[in-house]
């Protein structure tokens, strides 16, 4: 049987069970500040994979980050019962479990955590013992899913969602502008070309490349920031363009974070860039296609969100279904351009 109990009263020791991509290791960050705005004197751990441990070393929020050291859609389960062992002696009051998958509800259970907070998922029924159940039309957006699950399930929902904030490293920054080049000189345009997910939610390169080259023309400098992965469509897109740089696949994610804080504004697909750009407090344009912004929004006050909405959209696919991706192909550069210059 699930559990009625509630939330404990103070809880002085959290950990949460991360979520696995970019831009949502970067939207429960509102959850953690959420956590420390009701109980200001609890601790937060985090357990998430390796790749995000310097992202979550710029929340300020988070006390620890735990490594949980397995592959996407791996169970690993000697990997969570070794660190659960490690867990236990914490003596964490709470555990919240953000993925709604069973292995994701392991590792709590294993550390003996009292209080597992969590929805209704693939059979976790005494994995967790404070089932949430998820409203869809209540909580339509990631982020207000995340942050509900820091308050009693009687509590009237949505919740308020506290925005992203990113700390910045000066002296990484500067020592980033000399290794790679760069100066400040010039306003700096941002461009995040790529997205993990897949092409259906990216703008197309050359229309990225028309809009760099409207942005060098006007006397500003264009910085490409991306994995390695999309560094050849960063050389595509950069290729005999003054003052356009190619920095896909030269930076880390945390490097990422304190260039961003240095441009003017940022032009990124729905991707996990977009999210750390809108926690560096700079202006974004996001552009959606097979997404949707009424389901992962940038978390800014300072964003415009260009998305058609077309009949055939969202569709959440990784390819267009239809073979045409109209829904970004007909985002012309002139309708982003103008966003752009409204910053």
């Amino acid at each position: 049987m699930t559990s009625t109990k509630e939330q404990p009263i103070n809880p002085t020791r959290i950990l949460i069970a991360g979520p696995a991509w970019v831009g949502d290791m970067v939207m429960a960050q509102s959850l953690y500040i959420t956590l420390q705005q009701l109980y200001p004197h609890c601790q937060i751990d985090v357990v998430a994979p390796s790749w995000s441990l310097p992202l979550l070393q710029r929340m300020p929020q988070v006390r620890q980050a735990h490594e949980l050291a397995v592959g996407h859609n791996q169970l690993g389960l000697y990997q969570r019962l070794k660190l659960a062992q490690t867990l236990r002696m914490q003596h964490y009051d709470q555990a919240i479990v953000l993925p709604r998958s069973l292995k994701a509800a392991l590792l709590p259970w294993f550390a003996r955590i009292p209080q597992r907070t969590g929805y209704r998922g693939e059979w976790r029924y005494g994995l967790i013992n404070d089932m949430h159940d998820l409203d869809k039309t209540i909580l339509s957006k990631t982020v207000q899913r995340f942050v509900a699950l820091a308050y009693p399930r009687s509590a009237t929902l949505p919740p308020p969602i506290p925005t992203p904030q990113l700390t910045i490293d000066v002296a990484n920054q500067q020592r980033l502008l000399t290794i790679l080049g760069l100066n400040i000189d010039k306003p700096i345009v941002g461009m995040m070309p790529g997205a993990e997910y897949g092409p259906a939610k990216q703008w197309p390169m050359g229309s990225y490349r028309a809009l760099a080259d409207h942005c060098s023309k006007a006397g500003k400098q264009v910085w490409l920031l991306g994995s390695a992965k999309e560094s050849d469509i960063g050389e595509q897109i950069a290729h005999d363009l003054p003052h356009v740089y190619n920095l896909c696949g030269k930076t880390r994610l945390h490097d990422a974070i304190d260039l961003l804080a240095l441009t003017q504004v940022c032009v990124t697909n729905d991707s996990g860039l977009m999210h750390i750009a809108c926690a560096t407090g700079r202006p974004v344009v996001a552009i959606y296609g097979s997404s949707t912004p009424d389901y992962t929004p940038p978390l800014s006050d300072q964003a415009t969100v260009v998305y058609h909405r077309l009949s055939c959209s969202p569709c959440f696919k990784r390819t267009c279904p239809l073979g045409h991706t109209q829904c970004l192909t007909g985002i012309g550069v002139d309708e982003v351009l103008q966003a752009v210059n409204k910053y």
